[in-house]
């Protein structure tokens, strides 16, 4: 070959666009070695070994490890690569799936810290009662908690099962993590010791729809509700509210925003609506 075909490392690297760095390793590990080799081992590269880097650019991008490039470029036939692709695509389809989820918790947890600073700088010392409007909010329920945990005196060890079984019950604990009650009721008799955990997953198949809620809002550690469920009933009770359907807890503001368990935020949310008059709702 004429030796004015040859480039130096440096014309190849500018010819392709692939740093000397990388021509290098690729060297090293014997996935490109040069065209040849001239004194003080300087490297030579031919315009045609181009369609080889085209090869290990298009997998390395796909992200095949060099690894399996350098077993592909030795042995490679249409099949080969048809397979490699399809196990590639199938692995590329699972960190999608997982990039989604990330956003979606990254755009629920934004949220939460964004609705929890709102109340924040609402709250008459730690406390607030009001109605609110609320957007449709969508959740995955997790199992029954057992009779006993109502009396329990350890809160942790049934939440602990709950996070234990998360997996098995195809529910994201990654999602904030709050806490359901059939009803206002159930809250009252025990609070802090929710009917059944949930995960404020978006994409659940449970449903607190769009509307007119009582909204509580306290700040304290975990289950530490003091007299906000009695302050809400007596709330609904001067305002004539009839409290409907289930209550959900959340915490707006815990450790993912805050290292001060005494500034953790918890909202509590039940339906609510006038009481009936003369057959009219008012």
């Amino acid at each position: 070959m004429n030796e004015s075909t040859l480039l130096s490392i440096k014309e190849f690297s500018k010819f392709t666009g692939v740093a000397q760095s990388t021509l290098r390793y690729y060297d090293e590990i014997g996935l490109l070695p040069p065209f040849r080799r001239g004194e003080n081992n300087y490297r030579y590269y031919v315009p045609v070994q181009i369609i080889t880097l085209k090869f290990i650019n298009v997998l390395t991008e796909l992200g095949v490890p060099l690894s399996t490039v350098k077993d592909m470029s030795l042995r490679r036939t249409p099949e080969k690569v048809m397979d490699l692709l399809n196990r590639q695509e199938a692995k590329l389809n699972r960190r999608l799936d997982e990039l989604r989820t990330a956003f979606s918790i990254i755009h629920t947890l934004r949220g939460n810290i964004r609705d929890g600073l709102s109340a924040d700088g609402l709250l008459d010392g730690d406390l607030l009662v009001k109605t609110q409007e609320l957007e449709e909010t969508r959740y995955i329920l997790g199992p029954e908690t057992p009779a006993g945990f109502k009396t329990a005196p350890a809160f942790y060890e049934e939440f602990v099962n709950f996070c234990n079984s998360a997996e098995e019950n195809r529910i994201n604990i990654r999602y904030p993590i709050g806490g359901y009650y059939k009803d206002f009721g159930s809250l009252l008799k025990s609070p802090g010791r929710p009917d059944r955990f949930i995960s404020y997953d978006p994409l659940g198949n449970s449903t607190n729809p769009a509307g007119k809620y009582l909204v509580g809002y306290n700040r304290g550690y975990y289950g530490e509700f003091g007299d906000l469920p009695q302050k809400m009933s007596d709330y609904a009770t001067e305002r004539g509210l009839e409290l409907k359907g289930p209550v959900c807890v959340v915490y707006l503001l815990d450790e993912i925003s805050t290292e001060n368990p005494e500034r953790f935020l918890m909202r509590t949310t039940v339906r609510a609506k006038k009481r009936r008059r003369n057959n009219d709702c008012i």
